[in-house]
């Protein structure tokens, strides 16, 4: 039925979805197809996504876990009066609290419970743009009245943390947490022929912990492949900026006014594959973020379609969101842009 279905496809890759099944709030399981593919291409998509899937994709977790109620010398198998579990157990299911969020660096959240009774996720207090996916999820349990108060570091990563798990750091236990949404990726490969020459299908299936669903781990994952080979093509950026250096000492021109390095970096958009480049790639604060993909900007080739009063006319991007703006692009590119942009 698939193969049917390909065939109808032109020679230009397609995908699409062709299965998505929520388990639980904590499984969620998506099977995408890929095609028509050259014989051999399937492999070599599917190892790439298959470890960016496993390695690159990103996940807000829980990092440290700080209490006044730890006794003085605790070790991970210290217990607490009033509380049942050991200092390990309530660490440990910290460790299991799956969040979903833009989040760009570090946040903090707490717990704050006095009756005696189950503590659950749902008793985390957290920045608004920091969702937790499943409030079910247990942490302790309080069998005498008493002020429990815990406080969370909480981050945005990709891979295995490097902290220590488990270990008491400046009063803070960290938890050693696993910046990893896709539990499983798998990916299968159906040949067939199209005439005389030999085609692929790629199948990949994909299961993650419901802080990504599967389709978007996919687009993330592909962004980050992208990323990592971008810098192949920056040859090509600093050949056109020695072009635009070598065109000013000629000409002797005036200084370059900030509306003018805005337009000059927008005309080249055409020249680099800016289209590619996504602005979650870039450290914008959430709140830049936000106001960009609201304005339908997705994109450096979006980003750059607007100019600095059209950024301006967007619903509560301010002042110093542009100078934020200009800042990372201008680390990104290495431009030589002026210190009063946006000032």
């Amino acid at each position: 039925m698939i193969r049917d279905k390909i065939t109808a496809f032109t020679q230009i890759p397609q995908w699409r979805c062709i299965e998505s099944i929520e388990y639980d709030k904590l499984l969620h399981y998506g099977r995408f197809v890929l095609a028509p593919l050259r014989e051999g291409q399937g492999d070599t998509i599917g190892v790439a996504m298959r470890r960016a899937l496993l390695g690159e994709t990103e996940a807000t977790w829980i990092t440290r876990v700080k209490s006044k109620n730890v006794p003085h010398d605790p070790h991970e198998y210290s217990t607490v009066t009033g509380i049942k579990e050991p200092i390990y157990d309530i660490v440990f299911n910290l460790n299991k609290i799956v969040l979903r969020s833009n989040l760009h660096g570090n946040a903090l959240g707490c717990i704050c419970v006095r009756d005696p009774r189950a503590v659950t996720a749902q008793d985390i207090i957290l920045p608004h743009y920091i969702k937790i996916v499943d409030n079910t999820q247990h942490i302790a349990t309080l069998t005498e009245p008493m002020d429990l108060c815990i406080e969370l570091e909480i981050e945005r990563n990709s891979g295995f943390c490097q902290k220590q798990a488990y270990t008491l750091l400046e009063g803070a236990y960290s938890t050693g947490a696993a910046f990893m949404p896709v539990q499983n990726a798998n990916y299968t490969i159906h040949t067939f022929r199209n005439g005389n020459e030999k085609q692929e299908i790629l199948f990949l299936e994909i299961w993650t912990n419901g802080g990504l669903t599967p389709k978007e781990a996919l687009h993330q994952a592909s962004r980050k492949l992208i990323n990592l080979v971008i810098a192949f093509l920056r040859q090509e950026e600093e050949n056109l900026e020695k072009e635009d250096k070598q065109d000013t000492c000629t000409l002797h021109v005036a200084p370059v006014t900030i509306s003018d390095k805005w337009d000059k970096l927008r005309k080249k958009k055409t020249k680099l594959a800016l289209k590619s480049i996504f602005i979650d790639q870039f450290e914008f604060s959430s709140k830049v973020y936000n106001c960009l993909k609201k304005a339908n900007i997705h994109t450096l080739f979006d980003l750059l379609n607007n100019s600095q009063e059209d950024l301006m006319k967007i619903d509560h991007f301010r002042l110093e969101d542009g100078k934020h703006l200009f800042f990372i692009i201008e680390k990104y590119f290495e431009f030589d842009l002026p210190k009063d942009v946006f000032y």
